[in-house]
């Protein structure tokens, strides 16, 4: 079950860090930092945890990042903005979801999201 986003005042945890692979390590298919070299299956479990958080942690400041700037690109102040439809169809998004990330965006950037997601109710 997925934790809520910390507040913004809150400290972040911060999960082991997301290493990039080596190539020739990355067009293996069977290969997954180096997960499938961990024999004893405590640390296998410990190992893989820590990458499970961390990718948590990676796509919810990923989607925080994503509304912030839908919500910037439908900015009615900009000369240059987009229409829901325009952010949905760029984000590859539905244009409701569109909608809940721009307010989701709008949120962030006043302070008050308060560890909400795009779905979630006020």
């Amino acid at each position: 079950m997925a934790e809520p986003t910390p507040r913004r005042n809150e400290s972040r945890l911060r999960p082991a860090p997301l290493l990039f692979e080596p190539a020739e390590a990355a067009s293996d298919p069977e290969h997954f930092f180096d997960l499938e070299s961990i024999d004893d299956p405590r640390a296998l479990l410990a190992r893989a945890t820590e990458l499970t958080l961390a990718f948590r942690a990676a796509a919810d400041r990923a989607v925080e990042f994503q509304a912030m700037a839908a919500a910037q690109l439908a900015d009615p102040r900009r000369f240059d903005r987009l229409t829901t439809a325009d952010i949905s169809e760029r984000a590859e998004w539905t244009e409701d979801y569109a909608k809940k990330m721009v307010e989701f965006g709008r949120d962030l950037m006043r302070g008050d999201a308060e560890g909400r997601g795009p779905g979630d109710s006020a």
